[in-house]
This record gives C-alpha cells, sequence and structure tokens, in this order.
C-alpha cells in the first residue's frame, strides 16, 4: 500500500532529480564558460598579461616607495606612475620591435618560399624519386603565402593589444588602493577571513614572479647561445631564431623541442646541406637540454609544485582554447587555481591533484 512506503526510498528518489540537475547546471555553465572564453579571448588575455604585469611590479612599486631622498620618501602614487610609463614604453617598443622582425621574416619567407620547399622534399629522397616529387607537389600546394600573411595580420594586432594592457594595468593600479577595503566590505568586516584572502593572493603573486623570472632568465640565456650559434656559423635570421626560442621556452616541456626543431629546419632551409643543419640541430638541442634539465630545475628549487600530467593537461586546454597565448598563460593559471583550491576545503582535493607530491601548500 502507499502508506507503507518508508521515507528512505523517498528521500532517494528525491536527491536523484536534484543530481541530475545540479550536473546538467554544471554541464551548462562549463559549455557557457568555454564560449565567453572564446568570444572574449582578445580581452581577456590582455587582463591576464596585465594582471601578471600588474603582480610583476607591485613589489617593485613597494620598494620604490620605500626609498628615501634625504627626509623625503616617494609616495606610492608617483611609484605607480613611474611604473606605468615603463610599462608603457616597454610594451609599445617590444610590439614595434616584433612586427619589425615579423615582417623581415615574412620578407625572407616569401623569398626561400620555394628552396624550402625542394629542400624539405629532398629529405625524403632516400625513399626513392616518386616519394620526393610526392612531397614537393604537396608542398607546393600549401599556400604559404597566405598563412604568413594572415600571421602578419596577427602579429599586427599586438599594438591594440600593448594599449587595451597598458589600460588594464592602470586600472589595476588604481583599484590596488582600495583593495584592502573593498575585501573587508564584501566578507562583511571580518578581518581574519580578509588577512587570509589577501594572504593567498599574495603567496600566488610570488609563486607566478618566482615562475616568470626564473623562465625569463633561462629562455635569454638560450636564446642568446642560438643567436650565437647562427651568428658564428654565417646563418641569416639569427636574430628572429632567437626571438622565437626566447618566448617558446616559456611553453613547458613542448616549447623547447618545438624551438630546436625550428632551429634545425631554419638552418637547412638556409643552407640546404643535411649535414650542417644536423649540426644546428644537435647544438641547439644540447644547449636546450643543459640548461632545461639542470640550469633551469636548480634555479626553480621546490617552489612550484606542479604536476607534470597537469601541466600537459593545462596546455592542452588553453592552447584550444586561446591558442599560443593560452599555453604562454597555462602555467600561471594553474599555480593560480592550484593556491586557490587549496585554501578551499571543498576544492582542495583538485589542488592535490595538480601539485606534484599532493602538497599544493
Amino acid at each position: 500500500m502507499p502508506d507503507d512506503i518508508s521515507p528512505q526510498p523517498r528521500l532517494g528518489l528525491r536527491r536523484e532529480p536534484r543530481q541530475l540537475t545540479n550536473t546538467l547546471l554544471g554541464i551548462i555553465a562549463f559549455v557557457l564558460m568555454l564560449f565567453l572564453l572564446t568570444q572574449a579571448r582578445f580581452v581577456l588575455i590582455s587582463l591576464a598579461i596585465a594582471i601578471i604585469l600588474f603582480s610583476l611590479t607591485s613589489e617593485a612599486i613597494n620598494a620604490i616607495a620605500r626609498l628615501r631622498i634625504g627626509p623625503v620618501r616617494i609616495p606610492m602614487w608617483l611609484a605607480s606612475i613611474f611604473a606605468m610609463v615603463l610599462i608603457a614604453t616597454g610594451l609599445i617598443s617590444a610590439s614595434a620591435f616584433i612586427l619589425a622582425q615579423a615582417n623581415q621574416v615574412l620578407t625572407l619567407a616569401l623569398t626561400y618560399t620555394e628552396p624550402a620547399q625542394r629542400a624539405i622534399a629532398q629529405i625524403f629522397s632516400w625513399m626513392g624519386a616518386d616519394v620526393e616529387q610526392a612531397v614537393l607537389q604537396y608542398m607546393q600546394n600549401i599556400k604559404i603565402g597566405g598563412y604568413l600573411t594572415a600571421l602578419a595580420g596577427q602579429a599586427s594586432s599586438l599594438l591594440s593589444g600593448a594599449i587595451l594592457i597598458t589600460l588594464f594595468v592602470g586600472f589595476l593600479f588604481v583599484e590596488r588602493i582600495w583593495f584592502r577595503s573593498k575585501l573587508l566590505s564584501l566578507l562583511g568586516g571580518e578581518g581574519a577571513r580578509a588577512d587570509r584572502i589577501a594572504a593567498m593572493v599574495e603567496r600566488i603573486m610570488q609563486l607566478v614572479n618566482h615562475y616568470l623570472l626564473v623562465k625569463a632568465i633561462v629562455s635569454a640565456a638560450t636564446a642568446l647561445a642560438v643567436y650565437a650559434v647562427f651568428f658564428f656559423g654565417g646563418l641569416e635570421l639569427a636574430l628572429p631564431v632567437a626571438i622565437l626560442t626566447f618566448f617558446l621556452n616559456f611553453i613547458p616541456s613542448i616549447g623547447s623541442i618545438i624551438a630546436t626543431v625550428i632551429a634545425g629546419l631554419a638552418a637547412y632551409i638556409l643552407t640546404g646541406d643535411l649535414t650542417s643543419a644536423f649540426i644546428v640541430f644537435a647544438i641547439a638541442g644540447g644547449i636546450q637540454f643543459v640548461i632545461g634539465n639542470i640550469i633551469d630545475p636548480m634555479l626553480m628549487g621546490h617552489a612550484l609544485r606542479l604536476s607534470s600530467f597537469g601541466i600537459i593537461i593545462s596546455l592542452a586546454f588553453w592552447g584550444a582554447v586561446w591558442g599560443l597565448p593560452g599555453m604562454f598563460l597555462a602555467v600561471p593559471i594553474m599555480v593560480a587555481l592550484m593556491i586557490s583550491c587549496a585554501h578551499s576545503p571543498t576544492l582542495r582535493p583538485l589542488a592535490i591533484l595538480l601539485s606534484r607530491e599532493g602538497l599544493p601548500d
């Protein structure tokens, strides 16, 4: 009879639709988040870079504000304005420099398009003339000029991105003045919770700053070494290849491999000699191995305890959503996610999975 139904089955019947509803809402929220991340990628990438620049310069501003010139201390607002001028000048100068190098690479690439196609086809000559001819026909069918023009168009957006990043950084500098008071208001005046959140944000900034500074030093050393190989080898494109090496080394795991392949391929296209290209490839690979596996871990230390598998997943996700800029930002975003989840009892298991030894703190 209906009256004999116990309350436990009824409770179970109520829970199942609720769990299904929560699951569906979670899927819808995830799809909506992916849509927003993809559609607003230019603005969000600029905002992420601005936050990183703000994090990198905050400590420098605090140090400048603590300086004294005789009895006078430099005010915080003056240090912030000085930092803003430096950031704006650096971003615009870097954008102009990269655009100049991109134009040089585009001109040389169009010049070397046909020799490059024949050089790549010759690699397969040991498999027979038919295979070599088929590879050459396939390479000739690729509209390299269209791809290069599209890449040049993307590079031209650097200047507008630099202006947007500068604006974001300026607003962040202004907002940091009222950060503490806003945090207290959001938490209902609970000073202890505000201190914990402020400490969490400071920890994220410290780890990201440490990672980026070490990567910048290591990438610069690698780029200089590759530049020296091309320069003393009498090869063109020494500076563009060095710049690519510098930026690609910020992508964990696969960035150094791509940079080494680009160096070897550029040498082969420029010389047409497979032996010379192999020597350049071997030297560049040796440089990447020594710096990446000996010097980089020594400088990085144990500050960044991230799971290697988690880094690969983060690279794949943010690369699919934001492309190459997403791969550059994958590790800083992963650090912020791990530290944030570590301070939440509900999300702490995710932080443990993202950490290397299960120690996210």
